[in-house]
C-alpha cells in the first residue's frame, strides 16, 4: 500500500471548505470557516477529534446541510491523523500533487498526445531531474520512514 493512499482523494482540506460553505447561506460562512479551520489545524489528534464532535454538533442545528456535507466525506478528511504530526500540513492539502500536474500539463500542452504512459513518466523525470519542474519539499519530510498508525484506510477515497 502506497504511503499516499487515501490521502489525496476527492476531500482535501480546501475542496471539503469550499463545499461546505457552498451549502451555507453567505452571513454564515466566516463562522463556518473559523469553525473548519479551528477544527482541522488543532494541535493534535485528540483535539481534532473533539472539534470535529463539536463542529457537527454545532452545525446540525444551525445548518443541518453542512453537518451533512461534512459527515459525507468521513474518516477521509482525516486520513493525515494517522501520520507524525510534523507531516500533517503536507497530508491535508493536494497543493503539491495539483501543483506538478498543473506545471506538467503546462509543459506538454503543445503535443497532441503522449504515445504511453511509460513516455509520460520519462518526460515528468526528464522535467525534474532537470530542474524543470521543481518539487515543494514535504513538511515533515524527517519522518517519512515512519510507518502510519495501523488503522483502515478507506481505498474509495
Amino acid at each position: 500500500m502506497s504511503r499516499l493512499d487515501g490521502i489525496y482523494g476527492r476531500d482535501s482540506t480546501l475542496n471539503k471548505e469550499r463545499n461546505l460553505l457552498a451549502h451555507a447561506p453567505k452571513h454564515l460562512n466566516e463562522e463556518i470557516k473559523a469553525d473548519f479551520t479551528a477544527r482541522m489545524y488543532a494541535g493534535d489528534a485528540k483535539a481534532v477529534s473533539a472539534k470535529r464532535k463539536v463542529f457537527l454538533a454545532k452545525w446540525r442545528l444551525r445548518c443541518r446541510e453542512v453537518a451533512i456535507s461534512f459527515e459525507e466525506a468521513g474518516d477521509r478528511l482525516f486520513t493525515f491523523l494517522r501520520y507524525p504530526p510534523e507531516q500533517w500540513k503536507s497530508l491535508r492539502t493536494t497543493n503539491a500533487v495539483e501543483r506538478l500536474h498543473e506545471e506538467f500539463k503546462r509543459r506538454i500542452k503543445t503535443q497532441c498526445a503522449l504515445p504511453s504512459a511509460e513516455t509520460a513518466a520519462l518526460l515528468f523525470w526528464a522535467l525534474v531531474a532537470s530542474g524543470q519542474i521543481t518539487m515543494r519539499r514535504v513538511d515533515g519530510w524527517q519522518s517519512l520512514d515512519e510507518a502510519p498508525l495501523n488503522q483502515p484506510v478507506d481505498l474509495a477515497a
